[in-house]
């Protein structure tokens, strides 16, 4: 969505700077994507004019009032003296930058332009020519030029798709106040021509006006500058005046040559293989559950979606009938999506827009119509009704239970008045009526998200205590586990109902509608997630991990129905830091005296009855007060290859979290509980090389040789063994080098020269191909 700052100021009253209302939009919920005030054109005058040989054109060189410029211009009324508008390189002129180039082998810096190029009419014929007494050289022909706004619009607030909704969000945050519209009232229905609507239910309300004696001239300079500002390039004043209010407020329109429908307009749903031709001149052949507008002679246009080629509005119209209405959003979603047509009118309609205002919007493009092209209103027909509006039941309780901070009850509606909801108060029973544009606001927690977003985040103040969820201290427990040498992993709170039957025999909860068929379930336990992420790192030789996962799980589909499990795993060379074959493997004693670190009171048992991811053999668990607070084991061989992991799994789990207490943390001595761990600064490099070397030389000896020779490197990985004739073979490997601060080229060939000098002292060579 792109609007300009002046555009916005018709129902904004502020003073704030672009910046400052970019800014504000972003913490409100509407991402600026950029904030310009594109180049336009500038007044410049024709010094210099010669002909190039053998062509219409002309070399010209142009003063724009800071230096001299070569322009090749094919106009016919350029001359010396002539003051004129240049477009120079970087200037959008009709939706394109202007380069530099070359034509005809001469070098060009800019265009000259014409009217139309320039927005004020259709006049293509030469450049525009001014009165040099009046314009002065170098300044921007647009005077006013806008400050020119583009926002990504997320699918539920379809109100950000109009300039007045923008407005409306801005002064209920604080900048500056909403200029009410005045009310525009729908006139009386006049004139022959009607609007049968068929299916009400994919188009609920009709309006249409028919206007006769028109004639086609341009837009006023306003609505013209505007829409070229946001990169719609102006035709005529009926063609630009749907556009514009399609922007302004919300309602996309549709204008139609009244002289090409014959009889009454209709509202029907398509016949299975009725052919539709729309107005770029394609053919699609639809289907009964599209909804389209027609006439005595068939198809006119695909409803909310695309206009068709007969009845399409051209210069020589002189009479026209403007559409408005509202049909309903997946109707219209299915149609566009099926036959790939996406246009301004569908991505609205498809979102959802204000039902209220078709009437509104039908006077305000018969008006500038009519006041610029001239005609008469003949009729005006109205078909079906506005769908209802929707009453919220609503607590000012709801906010502070949902966010946990304590709103007063004045504020949230100082709030919701400010955004134009009603707000009708019996006690702290609430009834909260959104504007009819704000069709994403159907329960009480999209009041919650309105009121939180509109106070501010900023305004949330953190509190210097640990959270918690019951008795369990997060940040205490991972900084113990964190001191150990594990990482945090986060998953998703999903699972996949296969393999969770592999691992739990806990009820599973399925989700009815997944993102994706690999997330079926609400998880139920930590280690599908986790395992998962092992899987993926040992397809990439990353092996050698450490981790802790700390995370709800699902003991039923209601609210309250969870808990915090906490998992520990550990795979390959025990310590994360050194390569392949350079240490130990982690084994279950080591996950083993994780668990202790987080119950040093507790007692350790075999584990009689072991879950069904745990080897039957060569598994543990941890008993306090009678209790036991913790499992620990090896991962079954065959869960492992299923899940495709090829290395060795240790797993530490324990099934409530809560049961980590101050109590059992406390224990712990101040230099575990109060470590300082820190974070890496600057990412992790990667360097593959390839040596040839005796084959009586351990492939160890090669990678321990790489490791002597830096001290950054902190991890070595051999990917790759192949013998080679004459008694040699080839050893690739894999260093990771951890950077102390920002590296360049020229260091990390240093490090790479200091490797090769190491190994070649074991008599290897480095292989060149």
């Amino acid at each position: 969505m792109k609007w300009t700052l002046n555009w916005l100021h018709d129902y904004l009253d502020t003073n704030a700077t672009a910046i400052e209302i970019a800014d504000k939009l972003t913490q409100i919920g509407l991402e600026v994507e950029g904030v310009e005030a594109p180049d336009g054109p500038v007044v410049a005058r024709i010094v210099e004019c010669s002909d190039i040989p053998d062509t219409h054109l002309h070399l010209l060189s142009v003063d724009d009032g800071e230096c001299l410029r070569q322009v090749v211009c094919g106009a016919p009324n350029v001359r010396v003296g002539l003051v004129s508008a240049l477009a120079r390189p970087g200037c959008m002129i009709e939706g394109n930058e202007i380069k530099v180039g070359k034509i005809r082998g001469h070098e060009s810096n800019g265009m000259m332009c014409s009217e139309r190029e320039l927005g004020l009419g259709d006049n293509h014929d030469g450049i525009v020519e001014l009165d040099a007494d009046k314009y002065k050289l170098g300044r921007p022909f647009f005077e006013n030029k806008d400050a020119v706004f583009d926002a990504g619009i997320t699918p539920n607030r379809p109100d950000y798709l109009a300039v007045r909704g923008i407005a409306r969000d801005l002064a209920a945050a604080g900048i500056g106040a909403y200029k009410v519209p005045p009310a525009i009232a729908e006139q009386k229905i006049i004139g022959a021509r009607k609007a049968v609507i068929e299916n009400s239910d994919a188009c609920p309300a009709y309006r249409l006006c028919e206007i006769h004696g028109i004639s086609m001239a341009p837009s006023i300079s306003t609505i013209a500058a505007r829409l070229s500002a946001v990169g719609i390039n102006p035709k005529n004043a009926p063609v630009d005046a749907t556009n514009y209010v399609c922007l302004d407020i919300g309602q996309p329109m549709h204008c139609f040559d009244a002289d090409e429908i014959h009889g009454d307009i209709i509202i029907r749903n398509a016949k299975d293989g009725e052919k539709f031709t729309d107005l770029f001149g394609d053919e699609h052949e639809l289907i009964a559950d599209d909804l389209v507008i027609a006439d005595a002679d068939g198809i006119l246009a695909l409803a909310g979606v695309v206009g068709g080629a007969r009845g399409m509005t051209k210069d020589a119209t002189k009479n026209i009938i403007l559409e408005s209405a509202y049909f309903a959003p997946v109707g219209v979603r299915k149609t566009a999506r099926r036959l790939g047509i996406s246009t301004d009118a569908s991505y609205r309609y498809e979102r959802g827009i204000d039902p209220t205002i078709t009437g509104e919007a039908l006077e305000i493009a018969a008006c500038c119509i009519t006041k610029t092209c001239g005609g008469e209103i003949i009729g005006r027909f109205a078909a079906g009704e506005n769908p209802q509006a929707a009453a919220v039941s609503y607590s000012p309780e709801l906010f502070k239970k949902k966010t946990g901070i304590d709103l007063s009850a004045d504020k949230q509606r100082e709030i919701l008045t400010g955004l134009g909801f009603g707000v009708e108060e019996n006690g702290d029973a609430w009834t909260i009526a959104p504007t009819r544009a704000r069709v994403d606001v159907v329960i009480p927690e999209n009041i919650v998200s309105e009121l939180i977003r509109i106070y501010g985040y900023a305004n949330i103040k953190q509190e210097n205590k640990d959270i918690k969820t019951g008795d369990l201290h997060i940040p205490q427990v991972k900084k113990i586990l964190a001191s150990r040498g594990l990482d945090e992993c986060v998953s998703y709170e999903f699972g996949n109902a296969y393999k969770e039957k592999l691992l739990s025999d806990r009820p599973q909860i399925k989700v009815k509608n997944p993102i994706v068929s690999d997330f079926d379930t609400a998880r139920n336990t930590l280690i599908q997630g986790i395992l998962d992420v092992i899987a993926n790192n040992d397809r990439f030789k990353r092996s050698n991990l450490a981790l802790f996962e700390i995370g709800p799980v699902f003991d039923g589909d209601e609210p309250g129905q969870q808990h915090d499990q906490l998992i520990i795993a550990r795979t390959g060379i025990f310590g994360n830091k050194i390569g392949i074959k350079h240490g130990r493997d982690a084994s279950i004693y080591d996950v083993r005296a994780d668990l202790m670190a987080l119950f040093p009171g507790a007692v350790i048992e075999n584990d009689d009855a072991p879950s069904g991811w745990a080897h039957p053999f060569r598994a543990g668990r941890l008993v306090l007060d009678g209790k036991i607070v913790a499992r620990f084991a090896e991962l079954m061989p065959s869960i492992a290859k299923k899940f495709g992991i090829k290395t060795n799994v240790a797993i530490g789990l324990v099934e409530n979290a809560g049961l980590l207490i101050t109590e059992n943390i406390k224990h712990v001595s101040n230099a575990k509980r109060d470590a300082n761990v820190s974070m890496a600064e600057f990412p992790l490099i990667t360097r593959d090389f390839a040596f040839v070397v005796d084959n009586d030389v351990a492939p160890e000896k090669i990678v321990n040789a790489a490791i002597a020779a830096e001290n950054r490197i902190v991890e070595t990985n051999v990917f790759d063994v192949f013998d080679m004739p004459d008694d040699k073979k080839s050893v690739a490997f894999e260093v990771v080098i951890q950077p102390e601060s920002n590296m360049t080229d020229s260091d990390l060939l240093d490090i790479q020269g200091k490797i090769i000098t190491s190994v070649e002292k074991l008599g290897a060579k480095i292989r060149d191909k």
